[in-house]
This record gives structure tokens, C-alpha cells and sequence, in this order.
């Protein structure tokens, strides 16, 4: 069962701005992964529903959470089924993020009143995705939908609750791009996590890196 309510997991998304989106198949490396997030000021986490027994690595960092990260809103992402949402959701998933939009994902989400956030590339499927319960919908990929997208989308739309994955860096530049197209909060992957920094475990600049970016957004909002 969720931790926190739909609202609290909205709230916490929209308040910092960011949510990392990670995943590694090794449980330490996962768990220390989200306390530095953590000690940087994410309250949001997504984790990546990629590689084989991805979901037994989520079941312990999940419980990890609850204990080190008491605040922190897990979530998992690049989930296209609605079995897989399912299975999350038991295991403690808090959000649920994919790549496309599912319909019936969107049932099994609302039936638990767990927030379903679906990856979108046009108005109308985030049309749709609003329509069967998504409040948050995912522009993706945003390194080739751009922030003129975002523009041109909250124009005719401006109730829509954007975030974007892909392309995102931890840059004032970046940021802006995005914030100033209208995103409510971006999601941000490989750009967050080195793979030099995460070989080398100088989780201290992860931390540094989380808190950099959450600066920044705070800044130019």
C-alpha cells in the first residue's frame, strides 16, 4: 500500500520541481542512491522498471526508504502494463510513471488512488491521458519534443501539469528552457547520476548535484 496520499505524491512532485529518475540492479547501490537524493531535498523518486528481478531490488529500497528517507515518496517508472503497475503498487509504489499512455493503467492506478503519470508525445494523448484521471502527464521524449512543445501545448491548455524526461540536465540553462515552457516539475536520469560518480560511490556528489538543480529551480520559478 502507498505511503503517502495522490495528493501528497502531487504535492511533493510539484513543490521541489524534480523527480530522478534511477535504477541499478544492485540493492546497496540503489539504496544509497536515494538517501543522497535525499540529503539533497528530493521527496519525490522514481525507480526504473528495467532488467530482470528490477521489482525485488524496488521491494527493498522501498522498505529502506521508510526507514532512512521518511519523506520520500517512492515511485516507479517505465511501466507499460497494467500487471506491472500492479505489481509496483503492492509492493509500495507510490506513483507509477511509463513511457506511453495505457488506459488501463490508468484504472488500476485510480482504483487505488495512486497517481499515474504516462509518457506523451502530442495534445491529444495528453488529452486523452487527462481524461481518464491523469493529473500529471509526462512529455516525453522531451530532448525531441523540446520546450516548444510545453509552450505551444499550455497555450490552448494551461491547466495541464507537465512533466518532462528526457534531455533534462541540472543546468540554469536547461532549467529554465523547461520552467519557463511551463513544466510543473522535470524528471531528470542520467544527467543526475554519472556513471564514473555512481562506479566510484562519491555519493556526496549526487547530493550536491540534487541540490544544485533543486536551487536552481527554486530560483527561476
Amino acid at each position: 500500500m502507498a505511503k503517502f496520499s495522490k495528493i501528497e505524491v502531487l504535492q511533493k512532485m510539484t513543490s521541489t520541481g524534480m523527480v530522478p529518475v534511477f535504477y541499478n540492479k544492485d540493492v546497496e547501490v540503489a539504496k544509497q542512491v536515494v538517501k543522497t537524493c535525499y540529503a539533497g531535498g528530493v521527496r519525490a523518486f522514481e525507480f526504473t522498471n528495467r532488467g530482470d528481478f528490477a521489482h525485488e531490488v524496488f521491494d527493498e529500497v522501498v522498505k529502506f526508504a521508510a526507514k532512512e528517507c521518511p519523506e520520500m515518496a517512492m515511485g516507479v517508472g517505465s511501466v507499460v502494463d497494467p500487471a506491472t503497475a500492479s505489481l509496483y503498487i503492492q509492493l509500495g509504489a507510490n506513483f507509477v510513471v511509463g513511457p506511453l499512455f495505457n488506459p488501463e493503467i490508468s484504472k488500476v492506478c485510480n482504483r487505488r488512488l495512486i497517481p499515474y503519470t504516462p509518457g506523451c508525445g502530442s495534445v491529444s494523448e495528453i488529452g486523452f491521458a487527462q481524461e481518464s484521471g491523469c493529473d500529471l502527464c509526462k512529455v516525453f521524449p522531451g530532448d525531441v519534443l523540446g520546450p516548444a512543445f510545453v509552450k505551444g501545448l499550455k497555450a490552448p491548455m494551461p491547466w495541464s501539469k507537465i512533466m518532462v524526461t528526457g534531455g533534462v540536465k541540472p543546468t540554469r540553462e536547461n532549467l529554465e528552457g523547461w520552467f519557463k515552457a511551463g513544466v510543473t516539475c522535470v524528471g531528470m536520469g542520467s544527467n543526475l547520476f554519472p556513471k564514473d560518480v555512481i562506479a566510484a560511490q562519491e555519493w556526496s556528489k549526487i547530493t550536491d548535484l540534487c541540490k544544485g538543480a533543486l536551487d536552481i529551480i527554486k530560483e527561476i520559478r
